[in-house]
């Protein structure tokens, strides 16, 4: 009779690893060139020590991507904003030295701001320079990282300190005014009243505020950005000590009274030149 014949089989043991974790793919290989040991190989296609999950410089990065939207200005941040010069087909008038970048086919052409052709700074005493903006591309706009506010205009009107308009669209009509009193810096207060349809691109220093005209609303003349073209302007001084007197300095300081009926208002910028 052959061995074991009809013989009961001995009990055997559960099967090597049974109720064992498996152990982890590769256990007992050495781990590819450049490898981490412990570390899954990267895919296929993918170098080596490629971060995964998400993270690396895209990922990073995607915060701070361009933002498309189909329109003629864009706001991309704060700080900087994105004209199509290709919707709309209208040229775009921004003061020289704005432009950060440029894509598509572009011309660059210079001119002045007012009627006589430059419009003197109230503060530097500077001749402002305009460039013309044509063609089928997109200009990046910014200017010292000042922030920067589109306003669309449907018709309206208002008047803007001429040193806090960075561009605005050509289709728009645009008068260059002075606003003359004793103890303003340069002898006059420069503003552009725009009116028609279009956009203007206004830049501030800081935060600004939107205020209601009342009979008893004064601003420094410093740190006024815009009003409604409705608005009464009248020049008022009193004496006070400022932050950068310097010696032969009286300290007076220039106030602008605003008059005008409800509906009326201010901007102002928490900041002086």
């Amino acid at each position: 009779m052959p061995p074991g014949y009809a013989q009961p089989h001995a009990p055997q043991g559960p099967p090597p690893g049974y109720g064992q974790p498996p152990a982890p793919p590769g256990y007992g290989q050495q781990p590819s060139f450049g490898q981490v040991p412990g570390q899954q190989a990267a895919p296929y296609g993918m170098p080596q020590g490629a971060p995964q999950g998400g993270a690396g410089v895209s990922s990073a990065l995607q915060q701070f991507k361009e933002t498309p939207t189909g329109q003629r200005w864009t706001q991309q941040n704060k700080k900087l904003i994105r004209v199509d010069l290709g919707i709309g087909g209208q040229p775009v008038l921004a003061r020289q030295g704005s432009m950060v970048l440029y894509q598509g086919k572009v011309d660059f052409s210079y001119k002045g701001a007012g009627f006589a052709g430059r419009i003197v700074g109230n503060a530097t005493g500077q001749e402002m320079q305009l460039m013309r903006c044509t063609g089928q591309g997109q200009v990046f706009l910014a200017e010292n990282a000042t922030h920067l506010h589109p306003v669309e205009l449907q018709g309206d009107a208002i008047c803007v300190s001429a040193e806090n308009v960075l561009a605005f669209d050509e289709s728009l009509q645009y008068e260059v005014r002075r606003v003359e009193g004793h103890g303003i810096p340069g002898g006059a207060l420069f503003t552009m009243q725009f009116q028609g349809t279009g956009t203007i691109v206004v830049k501030t220093h800081g935060t600004p505020v939107v205020l209601p005209v009342t009979p008893t609303t004064f601003a420094d003349c410093n740190a006024v950005v815009a009003w409604s073209a409705a608005s009464q302007v009248i020049v008022s001084s009193q004496v006070r000590m400022r932050r950068n007197a310097y010696p032969g300095d009286t300290g007076e300081s220039v106030n602008l009274q605003f008059r005008g009926a409800p509906g009326n208002f201010i901007v102002v910028q928490p900041y002086e030149v």
